[in-house]
């Protein structure tokens, strides 16, 4: 008996945490991808949550980044049901400033749930920085809820915006394990690709360029970079390098062209995928 197309169309929840700005773009570019997406107030009943099958954090500035940027929102109680349910198994997208509630929450890198195991510090240049970088998928033979429509070694644009966006650690050496082990899935690059050595291409002075980290399971990602706000063709400097330049500069004027996928929806159409298959094969372990 086959399952009817609608049966299989995956909730998403969008938090809506005070100060938080990127959700209803966030949310159209979950809605492209064939997801329910729902906005979903942080003063809800936190327990409301487990009935979705994913969750993003979008962007914006949680709380003022009083303190430092996410710890506030982490201690929110919505967040404690999110972590339990990506201990399920559940896929969470942290873009930004998500990526960091992510990461003071304890969900990334994610060894001890719970624990506050690193930091996105400040930019080594200071300030806010605004811009697009280029980043390449490491894949390692390992696939991620987020990655699975990238080809191994692909190269994109994305936009990036922030102040505190540095993955580091203390000991270097640890976070050279997790990248080994397939936690560090996209990293800056040039636009050539090859891998960055400093600012710009690096945009924020991250351990070994990463630009985006998961849990070991691989179904959690904390992501600086804004894949929303590259979800669309139209959304593309026609200055970009490379192949999505060219698709840009070739679809000026053309406004059917412009609005098809830009480079940030595979992050989506990943996600949608990840969760089509749970649907189907419910139970089944990966």
């Amino acid at each position: 008996m086959s399952v009817h197309q609608d049966e299989l169309r995956s909730r998403v929840a969008v938090l809506q945490i005070p100060g938080l700005n990127c959700e209803r773009e966030t949310k159209a570019a979950l809605s492209s991808v064939g997801l329910e997406a729902e906005i979903f107030r942080w003063n809800r009943p936190a327990s409301e949550l487990a009935t979705f099958d994913a969750y993003v954090l979008p962007g914006g500035f949680s709380y003022q980044d009083r303190v430092r940027a996410g710890v506030v929102a982490a201690k929110a109680a919505v967040i404690d049901v999110i972590a339990e349910q990506a201990g399920k198994g559940k896929p969470v997208l942290g873009i930004c400033n998500g990526a960091q509630i992510l990461v003071e929450s304890g969900l990334v890198p994610g060894i001890h749930p719970g624990h506050v195991e690193m930091a996105l510090a400040p930019n080594e240049r200071p300030g806010y920085y605004c811009n697009w970088v280029y980043v390449k998928v490491h894949k390692d033979d390992r696939e991620t809820a987020f990655t699975s429509r990238f080809e191994e070694g692909e190269i994109f644009p994305v936009p990036m915006a922030h102040g505190e966006g540095r993955f580091t650690v203390r000991d270097h050496e640890q976070f050279e394990a997790w990248a080994e082990a397939g936690q560090v899935p996209l990293r800056y690059v040039t636009a050539q690709g090859d891998p960055a050595r400093g600012f710009p291409a690096n945009p924020n002075g991250s351990l070994l360029n990463a630009a985006g980290m998961t849990n070991p399971a691989g179904n959690v990602l904390a992501f600086m970079p804004h894949p929303e706000r590259g979800a669309w063709l139209r959304q593309v400097p026609d200055t970009i390098f490379g192949p999505w330049g060219v698709k840009r500069r070739e679809a000026s004027r053309q406004r059917k062209l412009m609005d098809g996928p830009g480079p940030g929806l595979k992050i989506f159409q990943s996600l949608a995928d990840y969760l089509q298959w749970d649907a189907v094969h419910a139970g089944e372990a990966r």
